[in-house]
């Protein structure tokens, strides 16, 4: 053969090649969907399936509601998208990718998540029958179960991967005062279950694997009793920090600051280790005397009553250090206390070196202010300033948030010897000020100005910025793994256990 007429030959053959490998990458159809279900079963009712009936069958089940969706908007824009397809039989039924599926569902109670929320033992049945050879028998029949079978599992793997990947409830709506970004399913993750080749990989890959989810999961599976508690509260405090964990609030930055409220305690995280640990000093909680627990609280605790000192759960960035600090006294604290303090004693104000101001302008004589009149914390505001005797210590690290709180240093030294350290305002109080100051600025002249200012007899406030913002999380979980494994536990000292577990029960979570 000439090179010409070689040439000439293979410009001929690479269309038709082409043409051969799409047609054999092309998926079936809905009329091959008959032809894989009869030769999986060696049932001839399914050879007289055709695309109409089948789409006309799972439209009605759609219509009709007789499969209850949790996500009905999403499972149905899909299937339009796909002209009604039964992509999930069509793709996962012959290979048995199907019936793992049902079996990852059925076992989904090693994640405290109640596998008859997904309907596995009547999937598992239809699956039984559309093999058995003589099971179906008429073709109505087989579209029947066909469509359930369908729109029951798209249900089932859209709601395992919104709870494995995103949680149960969200955490927004059960808290008031949680001010974390966090993740939420949309129509984009919710879909991404259809397009898996391997179910089984699919359901692998979205189950949370740390190490803090994992040990945590095995204590639930194995029944674990922690010291003090019975094994069902100890349940329960498992299920809810599971649940905490699959929240995607988590910190993507390998360096931050990270305030535990239960634990009372301050960690600074550098690739996942903690370089800076102390004890902090946080709001005041509602769950006095820890005298409610996950085992003993009213109805009314599962909805979330925060009272006005609470640390809120909060993310953002620290972005300056202000040494020997100015206190502007919030109202709602100058009307419970300062007001209360000035009324008892004429020298209170001066003794704390506390200001008092009437329309921007310093008040010269505050002991001549009648404390009794009603409207004296309106025209009033009050500024402590620096020194030994300011509630703010020599120095505040300040981060943006609607809640008006920071971290900061405190003369009330006493507190940090107490094991309940729920004791300030709201804002959170540190142990070890300056260690933080040093672990933010590093060594350098911004670090060394901290510590000169910080010692002067005569207080000087100044404001110095971070080099490099550093994220900082105010979270809540009750119970962790240390470094050495063991699981610890922690007091639900602002009853927030109680409000989550209250939810994952409308959820039906076990």
């Amino acid at each position: 053969m000439s090179y010409t007429k070689h040439k000439t030959f293979i410009l001929l053959f690479i269309p038709i090649l082409i043409l051969f490998i799409i047609q054999g990458c092309k998926r079936p159809s809905h009329s091959d969907i008959g032809k894989l279900l009869n030769d999986k079963s060696k049932n001839k009712i399914y050879k007289q399936l055709t695309t109409e009936g089948y789409t006309t069958a799972v439209k009605q089940m759609l219509q009709s509601k007789k499969v209850s969706l949790t996500n009905p908007d999403i499972i149905k824009s899909y299937y339009a998208g796909v002209d009604y397809e039964p992509v999930l039989i069509r793709d996962h039924f012959v290979n048995g990718d199907l019936d793992t599926a049902v079996a990852i569902l059925s076992r989904s109670s090693a994640h405290g998540l109640n596998p008859k929320l997904f309907n596995g033992d009547e999937m598992a049945n239809i699956l039984t029958k559309l093999r058995d050879p003589k099971a179906i028998k008429t073709v109505d029949e087989a579209y029947e179960n066909m469509a359930r079978l369908e729109l029951m599992m798209a249900n089932a793997l859209v709601n395992y991967s919104n709870d494995m990947q995103f949680g149960v409830v969200n955490p927004h709506k059960i808290y008031q005062r949680y001010y974390t970004k966090t993740l939420r399913p949309d129509s984009t993750s919710m879909k991404k279950v259809f397009a898996a080749q391997d179910l089984k990989a699919y359901l692998d890959s979205i189950q949370p694997h740390s190490p803090q989810y994992v040990a945590l999961q095995k204590a639930l599976t194995t029944g674990y009793t922690a010291p003090g508690l019975t094994q069902e509260e100890t349940k329960r405090i498992l299920l809810v920090n599971m649940e905490r964990m699959r929240w995607k609030d988590k910190p993507t930055e390998a360096r931050f600051v990270q305030v535990n409220i239960p634990a009372f305690q301050l960690d600074v995280m550098d690739q996942g280790h903690s370089t800076l640990n102390m004890k902090v000093c946080v709001g005041e909680g509602r769950n006095k005397d820890f005298n409610k627990s996950l085992v003993r609280y009213d109805d009314t605790d599962v909805v979330d009553h925060p009272i006005r000192r609470e640390t809120p759960q909060l993310t953002s960035l620290i972005n300056e250090a202000q040494v020997n600090p100015v206190w502007n006294i919030p109202v709602s604290i100058a009307s419970r206390e300062i007001i209360v303090e000035a009324d008892k004693d004429p020298y209170y104000l001066s003794n704390k070196n506390i200001n008092v101001y009437r329309n921007g302008k310093l008040v010269d004589d505050p002991e001549d202010i009648d404390w009794n009149d009603p409207k004296v914390a309106e025209e009033y505001s009050f500024k402590q300033q620096p020194g030994e005797e300011n509630s703010l210590g020599k120095i505040k690290f300040l981060f943006p948030n609607k809640s008006s709180v920071y971290l900061h240093d405190t003369p009330a030294k006493n507190a940090f010897n107490f094991n309940k350290r729920d004791v300030s305002h709201g804002c959170v109080r540190l142990e070890k000020p300056i260690d933080l100051a040093h672990a933010l600025f590093g060594e350098g002249e911004k670090f060394n100005l901290i510590e000169k200012y910080v010692g002067e007899d005569n207080p000087k406030t100044i404001d110095i910025a971070l080099p490099k913002k550093v994220p900082v999380y105010i979270t809540y979980v009750t119970c962790w793994a240390d470094d050495t494994g063991a699981l610890q536990f922690r007091p639900d000292v602002y009853g927030l256990d109680i409000v989550l577990y209250g939810n994952l029960q409308k959820k039906m979570l076990i």
